[in-house]
This record gives C-alpha cells, sequence and structure tokens, in this order.
C-alpha cells in the first residue's frame, strides 16, 4: 500500500514538467541549477523533483550531494542568496530529493553564468529564458519617475508611442528586434517607450515559439 507521500510524489510526476515544477535526473553543476532556481524565484515560485528523470520514471538519488549543490547553488551562484524547503520522499525504495522555492519578494535574482556573469531568468512553461530587458528595468524601478501616474503618462503620448501601438496592432508578439526594424527607433528609446507603456498596462510582454515578445493588452469591454 502507497505512503501519503507516495501519492504525493507520484500526483506531482503525473502533472509533467510546467511552470511551476520541473524534474531532475541528477545535479552536477550548480550553476545551471542557479538558473532554474532564478527562473522560479523570478516568476512564481516552483519545484524540483532530483532524481526523477524527464519523463518521469523515478531513478532516486545516490548521496546528499544533489542537495549541496541546491545549496551551493542558492548561495554561492544566485544574487540575492535564495532560501529553499527541502524534503526527502521514498518511492519505490529510492530517495526523491523535492526542492521548494518561493517566489521572491526582491526581484530580480540573478544567477551567476560560466563566464561570471550575473544574468536573471524566468520560467515559462516547462522552460527557464533570459528576461527581457523591459522586466528587468520594470522589477529595479529605472525609468520610473516619482508622481508620475497612468493618467499622467497617457496624456503624454507622443507620436512615437502612438507608432509603437499602432505597429504591435499589426504585428502582435514583436520582439524588441523587430520593433527596432520597423519603427527605426534608437534601441535605447525603444526600451524606455516600451518600458512605459508596459508598467502603464498598456502593452504586455508575452512568450511566442521560446522568445520574448511584446502585444497590447486587451482590455474588458472593449471591441
Amino acid at each position: 500500500m502507497e505512503t501519503r507521500g507516495e501519492k504525493y510524489i507520484r500526483s506531482l510526476i503525473a502533472q509533467g514538467e510546467h511552470q511551476q515544477l520541473d524534474f531532475k535526473f541528477e545535479i552536477t553543476d550548480a550553476r545551471k541549477i542557479a538558473r532554474t532556481l532564478s527562473a522560479f524565484s523570478n516568476t512564481s515560485g516552483g519545484r524540483l523533483l532530483i532524481g526523477v528523470k524527464d519523463n518521469g520514471r523515478i531513478r532516486g538519488v545516490r548521496s546528499d550531494e544533489e542537495y549541496y549543490m541546491v545549496e551551493s547553488a542558492a548561495t554561492l551562484y544566485c544574487k540575492p542568496e535564495l532560501s529553499f524547503d527541502s524534503r526527502i520522499h521514498q518511492v519505490e525504495g529510492k530517495n526523491i530529493l523535492e526542492i521548494y522555492i518561493p517566489p521572491s519578494e526582491h526581484k530580480p535574482v540573478y544567477a551567476r553564468d560560466e563566464n561570471m556573469r550575473w544574468m536573471a531568468y524566468i520560467r515559462v512553461a516547462d522552460e527557464s529564458m533570459l528576461a527581457d530587458i523591459v522586466q528587468l528595468r520594470i522589477w529595479t524601478g529605472e525609468g520610473e519617475k516619482e508622481g508620475d501616474d497612468t493618467g499622467d503618462l497617457l496624456l503624454k503620448f507622443t507620436r512615437k508611442e502612438q507608432i509603437l501601438l499602432s505597429t504591435l496592432e499589426g504585428a502582435p508578439g514583436a520582439s524588441l528586434s523587430r520593433l527596432k526594424e520597423d519603427t527605426g527607433f534608437r534601441r535605447k528609446e525603444l526600451v524606455d517607450l516600451m518600458t512605459k507603456l508596459v508598467r502603464f498596462d498598456v502593452v504586455e510582454m508575452v512568450v511566442i515559439d521560446g522568445a520574448n515578445g511584446f502585444k497590447l493588452r486587451e482590455r474588458p469591454g472593449e471591441d
């Protein structure tokens, strides 16, 4: 008869990998796992099941090494350092390590890559992706002016914002590179404009075919 812990793990495995769940056969590189930790913490949190293959087959962990790899990733290769919860579950006589990473209250959380650069990631479906520069600016508040509000900024819309909105209307999901090509705006100017439009819910960030993009935000009641 299955224990409560076994039923719990099997119910997670049955979900398959998704935005808040990732399977790891084993952990051999703390830097790589730091990307997943960054992505979970920058999005809506998530769980790692270590000792489970991508296809859901249970392999088990062999030692405490995987736990210490996660600990190293969270403390040495993430900035700011991350805290996490861990539990060991025994299924089919094998140990499965469950790691829970809550969403961070201090976004962005960066992970250090092989070139010693600090990069921020987000979780999209079952993948960890680099965060867009506009998303980074939203998190850090860069470009935000004290005292601004949505109404004031909408009143200050210029022809450039209107050009961007028209471009997105004809090309929903367009990337920054596509928008730069279509509008002719300088990249820094474009990033400033898109940050403003996203911050005040005129435009939303989306991921299409594994690439970051933007589209007009749908408003309730609008045709």
